[in-house]
């Protein structure tokens, strides 16, 4: 059987395969869970609710509370609130759960809901698995003065701002500022956190309606972006997707930052500071070869990780280090925060610019974006990547072409039946003939 919980909660289409039914179950089950294993004695459970402002998340955030308080779980209603500021206000609230209801950077019509363990974390596998196992059964339901309570929450925004502000190292004062907040959770806190910290900002996609959430806009859409900050000369802009849990951004050129390269301002920021623990930075094995490059001239470690922001996190709080991230734009500050925050990872990018006098486009030359080319090979079997002589074979040629002037990268998806080709080298043509030699190549040996 399929497993419920993807590498990031339980996601589909809204009502119909995620179903308010489904998120009431969920709740109920984890309710149950958290309790078994502790989480909630001694104590009455807590749990805090946040959503994207999704037409979905009305009925889905009515069931999982309903959910949550049927079993006993009195309940914080945060409203419209980006991911991180769910994760920090379960830690700043003491609560047992958090709830977020989102499908990130997805369409309209797709939601989710992800869990979060007393501090903010992601809920591990097994605790999924359990939740998942404990579904639709048999309970006993608490009545009277057992029954959980609803309360909202509506100064969790501001106190979220609070944070956010409370972790600069110097304010912002002469940047100029576009941001896209692509029509998601974080369209007042975002702008308003930046305002405070002494930028001007022009905001753009700050009108959900439930319906244009990451519609030609936000993170995956950068154009209107680009050209937002050229008309109005600002210094940078910023994009958030639709629960602001990533952050990309665009020079004064209209050039895009991506996370790689917002990871190495970062980095060079913290060891400048003397933050950057063990002098080390955490990505996948999907960063840029420039960026690895540029680590290891600047003298810092980087540690690599499986792709998902979750396996960032693990090795970065098994290592004890403080900065990490991916290309797509989730970077994790954990002095600061326990998941990727969008909000948070532009505020100090324009605060390493602030304090710098230096643009961001020089900032962001710390490390020569090598060209990358990925090609999503289609309807093979993907579980034959790994033990294919021809695949393998092709791989070890295209490797010894490049020497050390670029690598490939062969990678099942997790999701789909696809496997993924990347390939990046210093000619782009280079990058691109091996890309579709290799593609070709898995297309016959595992098609």
């Amino acid at each position: 059987m399929t497993r419920l919980f993807g590498t990031d909660g339980v996601r589909g289409m809204a009502n119909r395969d995620l179903t308010a039914e489904l998120a009431l179950d969920l709740s109920v089950a984890a309710a149950h869970v958290l309790g078994e294993v502790g989480a909630f004695e001694g104590h009455r459970p807590k749990a805090v609710v946040g959503r994207d402002p999704r037409a979905s998340g009305e009925f889905l955030e009515g069931a999982v509370v309903a959910g949550l308080a049927s079993a006993g779980v009195d309940v914080f209603r945060l409203g419209v609130l980006p991911t991180p500021a769910v994760a920090y206000l379960t830690e700043f609230l003491g609560a047992d759960l958090g709830v977020v209801l989102s499908a990130s950077h997805n369409p309209a019509p797709d939601n989710g809901v992800k869990f979060l363990a007393r501090g903010g974390l992601k809920l591990d596998d097994a605790l999924e698995d359990a939740i998942e196992a404990r579904m639709n059964e048999q309970w006993s339901r608490p009545v009277g003065a057992a029954v959980g309570r609803v309360a909202d929450y509506p100064e969790g925004g501001e106190r979220y701002i609070e944070h956010l502000l409370d972790t600069l190292p110097n304010r912002l004062d002469g940047l100029k500022v576009v941001v896209d907040e692509a029509n998601g959770a974080a369209f007042r806190v975002s702008p308003e956190a930046l305002r405070r910290a002494g930028a001007e900002v022009i905001a753009t996609h700050v009108e959900p309606d439930g319906l244009n959430i990451n519609a030609d806009c936000g993170s995956t859409h950068l154009a209107k972006l680009k050209s937002a900050v050229l008309e109005h000369g600002a210094h940078a802009g910023i994009a958030h997707d639709g629960d602001a849990d990533r952050c990309l951004a665009v020079d004064a050129a209209g050039e895009e930052v991506d996370g790689d390269q917002i990871l190495a301002v970062l980095a060079l920021s913290l060891r400048d500071l003397d933050k950057l623990a063990g002098d080390t930075v955490v990505g996948t094995v999907m960063a840029n070869f420039g960026f690895k490059q540029a680590m290891q001239r600047e003298g810092l470690n980087f540690v690599e990780t499986a792709v998902g922001d979750r396996y960032v996190l693990e090795a970065m709080r098994a290592g004890g280090y403080v900065l990490g991230g991916e290309q797509s734009g989730h970077v994790i500050l954990t002095e600061h925060a326990t998941t990727g925050d969008g909000t948070l990872t532009a505020l100090h990018l324009l605060a390493r610019m602030a304090a710098t006098g230096r643009s961001l486009a020089d900032l962001a030359a710390v490390m020569h974006k090598l060209p990358q080319v990925m090609i999503n090979v289609k309807d093979v079997d993907k579980s034959r990547a790994a033990t294919s002589g021809e695949l393998a074979q092709a791989v070890t040629e295209a490797e010894a072409e490049l020497g050390e002037t670029g690598r490939v990268l062969l990678r099942p998806s997790g999701t789909e039946p696809l496997v993924r080709v990347m390939v990046e080298a210093e000619d782009a043509e280079q990058a691109r003939r091996l890309a579709q030699h290799l593609a070709d190549v898995v297309k016959t040996a595992l098609g």
